[in-house]
């Protein structure tokens, strides 16, 4: 099975630290360590190249820790560049650093957001929808700038547990129309769109959505995953996926996994 080449947006985590708490998973008093952080990121950089994909790096900027978590920074679909208008003010200065990078490197369609949104965070691309997260950092008016910006059609889905407070944390898209997701993380309308939309998902713990499994990133046949998300990787081998466990410990006390480092940029 041939996969098609990725095209990835990664920013290194040179200014990574746990200063300030914005999610149930960061903890400033137990703070994290950077080298390790560094050198989880390098990993997750090299697997992607190792599997023949393109990855570029945004440059950090001093003073914004969580600019690591690269899939916040915008929704690129047919090179059409959606922009993040962030929840919290900590991470505000992010959506320009984004924005600019765009902008600069080609890209004529990229869009400054009139709603709060938070990327792929919260936009996360299936096939031909893009499923869309609202209860936490997303507007739901989000929801609808995206659809005419894109022209895609998009599912609102309410988000339902504080540890899962963005959509890239409970359900992970596949191959085609497959995904992995969480129900206990979503509202029961949430929980039934998903069940009609996709009635063959596979189903995870939550232990393993505890250990950020569902913040994976699969190529179409490749699956790279925090390793201690265990069960889940045995599920996916089953449907014949290739899972490549990775680790990403010290980015997780900011609550981010592979995903959150990750933008894909789709053209």
């Amino acid at each position: 099975m041939s996969v098609p080449r990725r095209h990835y947006l990664m920013c290194r985590p040179d200014y990574f630290a746990v200063e300030y708490r914005i999610n149930p998973w960061m903890d400033p008093s137990r703070g994290a360590d950077r080298d390790l952080a560094l050198r989880q990121w390098e990993d997750l950089k090299s697997v992607y190249e190792d599997l023949g994909h393109t990855v570029e790096v945004i440059e950090p900027v001093a003073g914004l820790p969580d600019m690591v978590f690269a899939a916040n920074g915008a929704l690129v679909v047919d090179s059409r560049v959606y922009g993040a208008r962030f929840a919290h003010p900590e991470r505000a200065e992010e959506a320009g650093a984004y924005l600019r990078w765009f902008t600069e490197h080609g890209f004529t369609e990229v869009k400054a957001p009139s709603f709060t949104n938070e990327g792929e965070g919260d936009l996360l691309v299936v096939d031909d929808l893009v499923l869309a997260g609202t209860g936490f950092r997303t507007d739901v008016a989000a929801h609808r700038e995206v659809q005419e910006f894109t022209g895609h059609p998009v599912i609102t889905l309410g988000l339902a547990d504080p540890r899962y407070y963005h959509l890239d944390t409970a359900l992970c898209p596949l191959g085609g129309r497959d995904i992995a997701y969480l129900p206990q993380a979503f509202t029961p309308g949430g929980r039934a769109v998903l069940e009609r939309l996709f009635p063959d998902a596979l189903i995870a713990t939550p232990a393993d959505a505890a250990a950020f499994g569902l913040n994976s990133v699969c190529d179409g046949k490749h699956v790279i995953i925090n390793h201690e998300a265990a069960d889940l990787q045995l599920e996916l081998k089953r449907r014949g996926y290739e899972v490549i466990p990775v680790h990403t410990s010290e980015l997780r006390k900011a609550g981010g996994g592979p995903k959150c480092c990750t933008l894909e940029i789709r053209k």
